[in-house]
């Protein structure tokens, strides 16, 4: 088939006619009417939280992910610093994490006085990579904390490996990937701890909250005593059997999810797998869209079922005529809130007054964030939502690709 031109459109931020009258954001909540009377009822109830919810969240969710036990948090960030805890991080350890995350994974290694150690990623998933994980291991390493990239699950029978020869903890973050599956295993059920978030922007939100698995019964325990005070008993459990007395048994933190949350979550819950099945759906239209156009699409290995938390997109920039901020503002211009996942953490100013050893020393993770824009990925995007995204990238694309009056992309069958 030969290639024809393509007309070029004039740019929003040119002046042209936006693609969208209102902003699309990257990622939103969704509920309905029964996620709405769930948090009614507890409500009306006698508990609203450490109540009976709570644990009715954690059975489902460690049901649903195929662990012993999972134990809720007041966001994912503080179940990630009670992974650091129960893990036994303390001053003059380290953990082995990855720059290309959001803040959160490395500042509970610092939470816990110990030292975030950054490996580089993969080319192809942006996970960490074992080889690189492999070269920073030392007698101080305590931890791996891994993190399931955009929903993509890490190379966690690699990791699991190199941490059990090591006397390391995996931790397992995976707060993009609630669903995905690891070759016929399901996340939160193959690290040592695998934390979940349930942030209005993930698959399940219980408006903020987190979720930490397990199947050890000793970190189990320190993370329930972690988010309570580091009180070995909860108010409920002193209340039906009639005692006032408890013992604080650790240093702790008021990290508890409210049984509002729970509520919220398990009716979410009920709602995952249909989530995932549209977020797949998404990003298999996306796939087959742009396959054509100068970008580094997501990949997804052999074996793997990625969630989908986010679509992350890398331009060829040496094939376009602007870089990636222009293209993100044009983007933005035609109402499609692109993001960008992530800075990565070694070069934020806390990081880098504290950890001058870093810059330079993560090649991959340096090259990818100057490549890298977030499409919009979520559940409840309609198809038109879809067709605009679509139809945004292509005209901005097509527009910074062009030469000469002429687009050098080849046309899509659809087109």
């Amino acid at each position: 088939m030969s290639v024809l031109p393509i007309k070029l459109e004039p740019l929003a931020i040119h002046g042209g006619t936006p693609v969208r009258k209102t902003l699309l954001p990257y990622g939103r909540q969704s509920l309905d009417d029964c996620d709405i009377q769930s948090v009614v009822e507890v409500l009306k109830s006698e508990w609203l939280t450490t109540g009976p919810k709570v644990g009715a969240f954690e059975e489902a969710l460690a049901d649903r992910v195929g662990a012993r036990f999972a134990v809720s948090y007041s966001s994912g960030t503080a179940a990630l610093h009670g992974a650091a805890f129960a893990a036994g991080l303390e001053r003059g350890d380290e953990a082995i994490t990855t720059p290309m995350t959001f803040c959160a994974t490395a500042n509970c290694v610092l939470y816990q006085g110990a030292r975030p150690v950054f490996a580089d990623v993969c080319e192809d998933t942006l996970n960490l990579d074992p080889d690189e994980v492999s070269s920073k291991i030392c007698s101080h390493t305590k931890a791996m904390i891994a993190v399931d990239y955009a929903g993509h699950p890490a190379a966690l029978d690699e990791l699991k490996q190199m941490a059990t020869r090591s006397g390391a903890v995996l931790i397992e973050d995976a707060c993009h990937a609630l669903g995905a599956e690891f070759h016929g295993r399901r996340v939160g059920s193959l690290a040592d701890m695998t934390v979940f978030s349930f942030h209005p922007v993930k698959h399940v939100t219980s408006g903020e909250g987190g979720m930490v698995t397990t199947d050890n019964a000793r970190f189990a325990e320190r993370l329930r005593h972690f988010r309570n005070h580091g009180i070995s008993s909860e108010a409920r459990q002193r209340q039906e059997s009639g005692q006032w007395f408890y013992e604080m048994v650790a240093l702790g933190f008021n990290y508890r999810l409210t049984d509002i949350g729970c509520a919220l979550g398990l009716s979410q819950l009920r709602k995952l797998e249909t989530n995932l099945l549209r977020r797949r759906e998404i990003a298999a239209q996306y796939a087959g869209e742009f396959a054509n156009l100068p970008l580094l699409l997501p990949v997804v290995r052999e074996g793997v079922a990625p969630a989908w938390h986010l679509y992350p997109i890398r331009l060829k920039l040496e094939l376009f005529s602007a870089g990636r901020g222009e293209i993100f503002r044009a983007l933005r211009a035609e109402n499609i809130g692109v993001s960008v996942h992530y800075i990565p953490v070694h070069r934020h100013p806390y990081y880098r007054e504290r950890f001058p050893e870093n810059p330079g020393t993560l090649p991959v993770a340096e090259r990818a964030y100057e490549q890298l824009i977030s499409l919009p990925m979520f559940h409840s995007m309609t198809p038109e939502d879809v067709e605009d995204v679509i139809h945004a990238v292509r005209k901005v694309l097509t527009h910074y690709a062009a030469k000469d009056g002429r687009a050098s992309l080849t046309p899509t069958s659809s087109e």
